[in-house]
């Protein structure tokens, strides 16, 4: 392939001859790869148009309620999205902490946080038991065999 010439060296008429033979390869490919995808089928239309123009419609979570997370003294609520409330901004100012704010689900919690500790402890006492089993089984004529865990 020759080496190119400079741009700034090149007169004008065949930089927008260059320019022109540019765009015709341009619309060339562009022209190929939209019959690829009209071979492809309906559902490759999309990808096309999401390519040229951007994803249209909303977010997966805009416009999706959510259950209250902080209440003010006065009754006001906010789920914790978007900008903070003048009421919990202006709290906060004052020494409070968002904490203090939270709607009580605090039962619950504690419900599901014994339950977890309980699974592990039965979970252990079993891992205890099956070595302290494996351990006697394990154990026939001269050599003796244990299993710490």
């Amino acid at each position: 392939m020759p080496r190119a010439k400079s741009l700034t060296s090149m007169s004008v008429d065949v930089l927008l001859k260059m320019r022109d033979d540019v765009t015709a390869a341009i619309g060339k490919k562009a022209d190929a790869l939209k019959k690829e995808l009209a071979e492809m089928g309906d559902d490759y239309k999309e990808v096309g148009r999401t390519a040229l123009y951007g994803r249209k419609g909303k977010s997966a979570i805009a416009g999706r309620k959510v259950p209250p997370k902080y209440r003010s003294p006065n009754g006001e609520t906010w789920a914790g999205r978007g900008a903070q409330p003048v009421w919990l901004r202006e709290a906060i100012k004052a020494g409070k902490k968002a904490d203090d704010f939270l709607i009580a689900k605090g039962a619950k919690k504690s419900t599901v946080k014994k339950a977890k500790r309980a699974k592990k402890k039965r979970v252990a006492v079993k891992r205890a038991e099956k070595s302290a089993n494996n351990a006697k089984t394990k154990s026939s004529g001269a050599t003796t065999y244990s299993y710490r865990i």
